[in-house]
């Protein structure tokens, strides 16, 4: 490894531009003619669309047109897609009610476009959208699963009776239900994962604009996976062929799931710039974010768990609600199916497991992926299961744990997933002397001579990244393979690009995916471009999401590097009068292994271009492609320990110590998986004791700006403790697994543990506010 190689702790080379004001974003794009555009939304959560009468908007200044939804249906755009396709156990497909990008009839959520206002400026668009009438058919309205799913309850979809999507279950009902009569103990719980708005630091945007002579469309979008977006607006929406259309994703400003998707402003901005002949441009508003970007979790679930009498495991039950929302989003599917219940059996050897997933529409913001997805939900139901499991079986937490642990790989899980190496014990065992898990009996006693409460909560959390091979995932549903791309060009002057088709929102890809190559072949990371986000300049790829960047994306990088390598040594070996399996790169330069013999980098790409003395038969040129598609999912898994102090007049809870130790197999740069992890825990820490998307009765968002949802803040968050452990994954060449959401995925049960260990009961969800836990102590001291 070289200073600037793999596993140096190089500092992000983007930030420089970020840091500075430099970086360009969406809403930096500035074309000639440009128009700007303001969404009319939906005031109700359930209505009949009467009427749209625009004249007075029309005639207000700047206004260029009022598009409305019946147009939108009357140029056949088509309706939004889920790319996932669930069966319900008896074998019926998904219930998926149609979503158009514009309501033509009924609008089913609050903040539900029904007109787009077209204008020269973003107030004189916003001024006409007040001027525009909708006459609305209030309807009764369901917001939440419980409503949705009562006896008479007012109907989303007629594709979709009684308001259910799919009734899906995996796993061995009857063996698990055999093995719940042979247990010497059952352990139940019941389980609220309460739903989050994703709030991006950057909203979502687009800039669409229509090139008549060539009938050619550009989009600049903020989104997570530009090829998706081209290949699904072209193949399901109508707006161009593939060739006709590219798809720009410039820096982004985070994406955690939330800009996987494609959504109806997109397609609305391609459609109308069309139209009115002039590039349109939307930029989201904090509001607007709150009432249409994806939310996240949502699930209520009965959860129970089978010991013997030594407390091993015997079985595993599950029932899940999940919450779609008003419609069905782009993985919506998929994700408190294959990616919650897949993950179910955590890093335990549980020797059978039942779950049931029922999908549910109400008249609320769609549901989909959010940092985690699926995972998050999986670890808090088994940790929190865990942990009541101890404290009634009277075992200590972590031996509870460490009995039950995988300890022999590769292990078979009875819901799908095969987990290919790991060391639980270890990780938990650097947590354990990490928190100093023998003082804490001391620690709790000092807090309680000063009237406070402490408690110690444990996670021993298990992911699975890099969502492949393709032909796994097809076999489930999935639209899409999801394997990778990339392409790496050696320039004449040995400067080096590397064309990816991952795509970065804050991962800092262009500095690690740099670091694998000045690994390889001894050069600085300035030599080396990353090129990703645009359909134009990358062939193809899959984006970044289910932190498969590293895993997938490098691994391709890898693979094309190889390649690379491979034709200059052969052309290195015949400048240098050689055998090529004598050829030895270092430093940036090609050498023959016991001599002083070497031609630098620039010679063997200047060599390559000018062709003059290249091996016979031999193309000019040194660039090489290649596309990787995994063998397995990967495994980060890892252990956290979180100690909180609580003060009982007020319920403030403090986090006076968290510790998380995780194996992300091989780390490409220290520096920023710390960051990673550092992001994942304050997001999990959000979810565990102040966010929650909160509706009324009548499908009205309560929570829609920071005022009433509550975000973390410095002083919200501990300094964390991280450390690692290693096993080097071995479904990819690179040894990596994967380390993007693993703090949101942990975290959050861990938190809780802790809260309700002080609190001495468990009669609390999240989020954990103050009031929530001072009422769970009053509980507490009214049954005593």
């Amino acid at each position: 490894m070289g200073v600037e190689g793999i596993g140096a702790r190089v500092a992000r080379k983007e930030d420089k531009r970020f840091i500075t004001g430099r970086g360009r974003y969406v809403d930096d794009v500035k074309i000639v003619g440009l128009t700007h555009a303001h969404f009319i939304r939906s005031p109700h959560a359930h209505a009949k669309v009467k009427g749209i009468d625009a004249s007075a908007a029309k005639d207000m200044p700047g206004v260029v047109d009022v598009l409305t939804a019946q147009q939108l249906v009357d140029d056949k755009i088509g309706n939004l897609i889920c790319g996932w396709a669930v069966s319900s156990k008896d074998g019926t497909p998904m219930k998926m009610g149609a979503w158009p990008a514009m309501a033509p009839d009924t609008v089913r959520f609050v903040g539900q476009a029904v007109a787009v206002v077209i204008a020269e400026t973003k107030n004189q668009a916003k001024d006409a959208a007040e001027a525009v009438v909708v006459t609305y058919e209030e309807l009764p309205a369901v917001s939440s699963m419980t409503a949705a799913l009562a006896s008479g309850a007012p109907q989303l979809h007629p594709e979709a009776p009684g308001n259910v999507v799919y009734d899906w279950a995996i796993g061995d009902e009857k063996l698990t239900n055999d093995a719940f009569s042979k247990a010497a103990n059952v352990v139940s719980l019941d389980l609220t994962n309460n739903r989050l708005v994703p709030n991006a630091m950057e909203p979502r945007a687009a800039v669409a604009e229509y090139d008549d002579a060539e009938e050619h469309f550009t989009l600049h979008t903020t989104s997570q996976n530009p090829h998706v977006a081209r290949l699904v607006l072209s193949a399901f929406y109508n707006i161009a062929q593939e060739h006709k259309l590219r798809v720009i994703a410039p820096d982004v400003g985070g994406g955690f799931g939330s800009k996987i998707f494609i959504y109806p402003e997109e397609m609305v901005a391609l459609w109308a710039s069309k139209k009115v002949r002039r590039p349109v441009k939307w930029t989201g508003d904090r509001t607007e974010a709150f009432l249409t970007d994806a939310h996240g979790r949502d699930h209520i679930s009965h959860a129970e768990m089978a010991f013997d009498a030594n407390n091993r495991i015997l079985g595993l039950r599950v029932k899940t609600h999940a919450n779609f929302g008003a419609y069905m989003s782009l993985f919506s599917s998929s994700v408190p199916t294959y990616l919650y219940a897949t993950l179910l059996s955590g890093q335990y050897n549980i020797p059978t497991i039942y779950a049931e997933v029922m999908g549910v529409y109400t008249n609320t913001t769609p549901v989909d992926a959010y940092r985690g997805a699926g995972r998050p939900e999986a670890s808090y139901l088994v940790e929190r299961l865990m942990e009541t499991s101890a404290r009634q079986l009277k075992v200590d937490p972590a031996e509870l744990r460490r009995i039950n642990f995988v300890t022999q790989f590769p292990h078979q899980t009875p819901v799908i997933m095969a987990y290919d190496i790991g060391d639980f014990g270890a990780s938990l065992d650097a947590a354990l002397k990490a928190i100093d898990y023998a003082g804490f009996p001391a620690r709790k006693a000092k807090a309680k001579a000063a009237g406070k409460l402490r408690g110690l909560g444990f996670s021993c959390y298990i992911e699975a990244c890099g969502i492949a091979p393709s032909k796994a995932v097809g076999s489930l549903g999935a639209g899409v393979g999801l394997w990778e791309s990339a392409e790496v060009r050696v320039n004449p002057v040995g400067t080096i690009e590397v064309l990816t088709g991952s795509h970065s929102h804050g991962q800092g890809h262009e500095t690690t995916f740099a670091q694998l190559v000045a690994d390889r072949l001894g050069i600085s990371v300035d030599q080396v471009q990353i090129v990703h986000g645009d359909t134009d300049k990358v062939q193809f790829g899959m984006g970044t999401y289910g932190s498969r960047s590293a895993a997938v994306g490098m691994s391709a990088i890898f693979k094309a590097m190889e390649k690379v390598e491979a034709k200059a040594k052969k052309i290195a070996a015949h400048l240098l009068e050689a055998s090529e399996g004598d050829i030895v790169i270092e430093n940036g330069e090609f050498k023959v292994a016991g001599t002083d013999k070497a031609i630098a980098l620039p010679m063997v790409a200047l060599a390559a271009y000018t062709a003059h003395n290249l091996p016979d038969g031999m193309e000019p040129g040194l660039k090489e492609g290649a596309f990787y598609d995994p063998t397995n999912f990967t495994f980060p898994a890892g252990a956290y320990i979180c100690e909180v102090e609580i003060d009982p007049g007020t319920g403030k809870t403090d986090i006076v110590d968290f510790v998380a130790v995780d194996d992300f197999g091989r780390l490409i740069n220290p520096m920023i998986v710390e960051g990673q992890v550092h992001g994942g825990l304050a997001q999990g820490i959000g979810q565990a004791m102040l966010e929650s998307a909160i509706y009324d009765d009548n499908g009205q968002p309560v929570t829609a700006s920071f005022m009433d949802y509550a975000m973390p803040r410095a002083d919200d968050v501990p300094s964390f403790r991280v450390s690692h452990t290693t096993t080097l994954c071995p479904g990819n060449p690179l040894g990596v697994k994967g380390c993007g959401e693993a703090g949101a995925i942990g975290s959050s049960p861990a938190v809780i543990n802790a809260i309700t260990d002080a609190l001495g009961h468990n009669k609390i969800e999240m989020p954990a506010t103050p009031g929530r836990v001072w009422e769970a102590l009053q509980l507490q001291q009214a049954a005593e």
